[in-house]
């Protein structure tokens, strides 16, 4: 993946770090100023320090990767769509689409995590996910 595009390599928005931390398992940040709680282990600070910090070039790949696991949202959900049909004439329902789908969303939230050094807190159960 190359950060050859042209995207902004300005601060995130509150929103992007809002996606950055939901796509890597964190919770959300809240708006409390008390320094209490689960906003202040390690990881969590690591993560903010380094959404903070990065290098003009960082944050354009982090936009690539955010475009993408967005990509893989919309198409997570659009999948249950199908999911009450199991054939019609030559086209069958994959009955594995959405945990395929939601197995890869999970693997490129692990790369985002990996991109800022951070553990991934996603869901335990992508790969055992069982519709």
């Amino acid at each position: 993946m190359s950060a050859t595009l042209t995207l902004p390599d300005t601060d995130f928005t509150d929103a992007e770090r809002t996606d950055i931390r939901r796509f890597c398992g964190y919770p959300a940040y809240g708006g409390s100023a008390t320094a209490t709680g689960w906003r202040y282990f390690q990881q969590y600070g690591a993560l903010e320090y380094r959404m903070s910090n990065m290098s003009p070039a960082e944050r354009q790949v982090t936009r690539m990767l955010l475009a993408t696991l967005a990509s893989f949202e919309t198409d997570l959900a659009s999948s249950s769509a199908n999911l009450d049909t199991a054939m019609a004439a030559s086209w069958r329902h994959n009955p594995n689409e959405v945990a395929d789908r939601f197995r890869l969303m999970s693997a490129w939230g692990q790369r985002l995590a990996a991109h800022f050094g951070v553990p991934f807190l996603g869901d335990a159960r992508a790969s055992n996910i069982v519709i």
